[in-house]
């Protein structure tokens, strides 16, 4: 029997050495605060459950967990956007494995085994925070990016269940198409300011560009206009932009802008065109966008729109009760 448990030990050992994290139980790592970029703190309006976008350029596939500068960026990346939402939402946010950028380069069949596997942890996270920190509170998934792409993900494997549903104040899965089955009734694209258990979605773009890796042409996504919260192509005018907040790696807003663009939804794709820019002062940044895809800046151009949504939301939702 001892020599059994040598030898089982030894395995688990030369698992570890190849990088391959071995859980007896999925949720166990998530009840060590380490696992957690933020975990919960002052009781507020309704708890937040929030999802880093890509920021692995180091790895091959899936960013590895004790990959400390990876980590830094990662905390960076969720600080960047936690000002939309941290005056009214408890905040919990897992480390995971995401996909790394290189990933998106990959066809598409490829590129799910990667973000399957990232997807993993996300469900883990949350089953953990379902059981041991909800205790039937409103919640609002958000992520932007990959982030937005695993928001989704929970509302397939989980939402279906009217208890849970009942729950949802609203999901903002920012920079991924939201796109609706019939299997899954749970995703419903929003359609105003104020509606509850809804995805909030939407991709900005300069008026040109035509297809991206992420918003592929002839693939038509839900999407809300930010500025005047309606889903036609009604123009909203820059004087409807609150304030665009460019932020850094603190959570600091280095350069606000009100009043920074306008913008119209495109219904052949699904996407906010931008007015009122220079597209050339807003680089695509990332190797597979074109430029005047401005992904990275989605949730920035909008800042103080979005903030003052979740507020609007959750006093929605609380009046609902």
């Amino acid at each position: 029997m001892n020599r059994r448990k040598y030898i089982i030990a030894g395995l688990l050992a030369v698992i570890a050495a190849a990088g391959i994290i071995f859980y007896a139980q999925e949720t166990d790592i998530y009840a060590h605060a380490e696992n957690w970029a933020y975990f919960g703190g002052e009781e507020l309006s309704a708890d937040l459950f929030l999802i880093c976008p890509t920021v692995d350029t180091r790895d091959e596939y899936n960013m590895k967990l004790d990959d400390e500068k990876t980590r830094r960026n990662f905390l960076g990346a969720l600080n960047m956007e936690r000002g939309i939402y941290e005056d009214y939402t408890r905040m919990y946010a897992p480390y995971y494995r995401q996909a790394s950028l290189k990933v998106y380069d990959l066809n598409e069949p490829e590129r799910e085994k990667y973000l399957a596997f990232a997807y993993k942890d996300i469900s883990s996270a949350f089953a953990y925070y379902l059981k041991h920190e909800n205790k039937g509170r409103p919640i609002i998934l958000a992520g932007f990016s990959q982030g937005a792409d695993m928001c989704y993900r929970l509302l397939k494997e989980y939402f279906a269940d009217e208890k849970l549903s009942s729950r949802l104040v609203a999901v903002y899965a920012i920079g991924w198409p939201c796109m609706t089955e019939e299997k899954y009734p749970q995703i419903k694209p929003a359609q105003s300011e104020s509606d509850t258990g809804v995805v909030i979605s939407f991709e900005c773009e300069s008026p040109r560009v035509t297809s991206t890796v992420i918003y592929p042409a002839g693939r038509k996504a839900h999407s809300i206009n930010p500025l005047n919260w309606s889903t036609d192509d009604t123009s909203a005018d820059k004087s409807l932009n609150l304030g665009a907040c460019f932020t850094d790696y603190s959570g600091a807003v280095r350069k606000e802008v009100a009043q920074f663009c306008g913008g119209y939804i495109d219904l052949e794709r699904g996407t906010v065109k931008i007015t009122d820019i220079n597209e050339a002062e807003y680089p695509a940044y990332i190797s597979f966008l074109p430029e005047g895809a401005y992904h990275i800046y989605d949730y920035q151009f909008f800042f103080r729109n979005l903030q003052q949504n979740v507020k609007t939301r959750i006093k929605a939702y609380h009046d609902l009760l």
